[in-house]
C-alpha cells in the first residue's frame, strides 16, 4: 500500500517550512478550530518536550482571524514547530492523516488541542514504549481531567470493568484521541485513517486493520496526558455528534463484513439511547447513512486482508476486549440501559461502546 496519497501541500503560516532533513523520533500533530487560547497551551507543552527529538505541526482546519493570528504567533520563528492551513475543515479523521502526511518521525503522536502533556517526559517515554516493543502499532494514554488530575471519566475508551485498572497497563483494542502515540510504519501499512468517518470512531477502524495483520494495541496507564473539557466548537450531542457515534461505528462493522440484519440488535439499542438523551432522529438518520456508506466502500486493491480478521485477531479481540464486557444482554444492560439518564452520560466519542 502506498501511503500518504497525493495530499495537495496546505497553505504554511508560521513556523519551520519544513521539518529537520535528518531522522527524528516523532511528530507532534494538533489540529485547530478556534479555542486559540487552550491551542496555544497545548503546542507550548509540546514543545516543551524534553528527551526526545521532535517536530510539532498544528494543522488549522478553519479558525477565525483572530485566532488564526494567534496561533501563527505562538510559534513565529520556531525551528521545532509548523502551523499550516488546510482547505477545509476534514474532521478529525482526515485532518489527521493530511497532518500526519507532512512529516517523517517513525512516531506520530496525536494530541487534542485541549489537552496537555502530563509532564515534560511523556512524550519520550511515550515514544520508548513503541520502541522498547516491536509488536505494537500503538499506544493509549491515561486522559486525566486536567484541572484536578482524576481520570477523565468522558474518555474512558475501554471497557468499564478495566477502569480500576487505569493505573496500570494492558492490551487493547482501541484507543482514545485525546493523547496516543502510533508507529508511523504501522499507520502506512494499514493506509492512515479512514477520510469518511470524519469524526468518532476513526482511532478503533484504524486499529482493527493494525489486528488484522497481526500488530498489537497497548493502553499505558503510566503515560499520560490532561484534558481539558472545552464546549467551544465542539461536536454537541444536540447537533451532529450522536449522529457520527452511530453512523460510523455501524459503517465499521459492515466494513468488515458484518450485514445489516446482524447489527439490528445494536442499532435498536442505540436508537433507544438517543430517544432517552433526546437525540432520536440523529439515530433514525445514522442507520440509513451507514449502509449507503458501507456499500461505496470499496478497499484499495492489494489490502483487501485488512479487512478480514482471522482467527488470530479473533482471539486477540476476545481477550482484549469482550472477555471485559460479557455476553450482548449484559452489555446492553451495562453500557446502553445504564446510561439513558442524561447527556453528560453520553459515551466519549471514539470510545469503545457495546459490540
Amino acid at each position: 500500500m502506498s501511503w500518504p496519497p497525493p495530499y495537495p501541500a496546505p497553505q504554511h503560516i508560521a513556523g519551520a517550512p519544513a521539518p529537520a532533513a535528518r531522522d527524528y523520533a516523532a511528530d507532534v500533530v494538533i489540529l485547530a478550530l478556534d479555542r486559540a487560547e487552550e491551542t496555544v497551551e497545548a503546542i507550548a507543552s509540546a514543545r516543551a518536550q524534553v528527551g526526545v527529538d521532535k517536530h510539532v505541526w498544528i494543522a488549522d482546519q478553519g479558525s477565525r482571524p483572530e485566532n488564526l493570528a494567534r496561533l501563527a504567533e505562538a510559534v513565529r520563528g520556531a525551528p521545532d514547530a509548523t502551523l499550516v492551513r488546510l482547505d477545509r475543515n476534514w474532521g478529525v479523521a482526515g485532518g489527521r492523516n493530511r497532518v500526519m502526511a507532512l512529516g517523517h518521525g517513525r512516531v506520530v503522536f496525536a494530541l487534542d488541542n485541549d489537552a496537555e502533556f502530563d509532564g515534560p517526559d511523556t512524550l519520550a517515554r511515550a515514544v520508548a514504549a513503541l520502541d522498547e516493543d516491536a509488536s505494537l502499532a500503538a499506544v493509549g494514554c491515561r486522559i486525566l481531567v486536567h484541572a484536578t488530575g482524576e481520570d477523565d471519566l468522558s474518555s474512558w475508551g475501554y471497557p468499564a470493568s478495566l477502569l480500576p485498572r487505569a493505573g496500570q497497563s494492558f492490551d487493547a483494542v482501541t484507543f482514545v484521541g485525546a493523547g496516543h502515540a502510533i508507529r508511523r510504519a504501522d499507520f502506512a501499512r494499514c493506509g492512515g485513517y479512514d477520510d469518511a468517518l470524519f469524526f468518532c470512531w476513526e482511532e478503533y477502524d484504524f486499529c482493527l486493520r493494525a489486528i488484522a495483520l497481526g500488530r498489537r494495541i497497548r493502553y499505558r496507564g503510566d503515560i499520560a496526558v490532561r484534558h481539558k473539557v472545552s464546549p467551544e466548537r465542539r461536536f454537541a450531542w444536540s447537533g451532529t455528534r450522536w449522529f457520527h457515534f452511530v453512523r460510523n461505528r455501524l459503517y465499521i462493522e459492515m466494513k468488515f463484513g458484518a450485514s445489516p440484519a446482524a447489527l439490528l440488535p445494536r442499532f435498536l439499542a442505540y436508537l433507544v439511547k438517543g430517544a432517552h438523551n433526546g437525540v432520536p432522529v440523529q439515530g433514525l438518520r445514522a442507520g440509513p447513512a451507514a449502509i449507503r456508506m458501507a456499500r461505496a466502500f470499496r478497499p484499495a486493491p492489494g489490502t483487501e486482508a485488512l479487512y478480514r480478521l482471522d482467527e488470530a485477531a479473533r482471539d486477540y479481540i476476545a481477550r482484549n476486549d469482550t472477555a471485559h464486557r460479557g455476553g450482548l444482554v449484559r452489555r446492553i444492560r451495562t453500557e446502553v440501559l445504564s446510561r439513558l439518564p442524561g447527556a453528560a452520560r453520553m459515551p466519549a466519542a471514539g470510545a469503545a461502546g457495546p459490540r
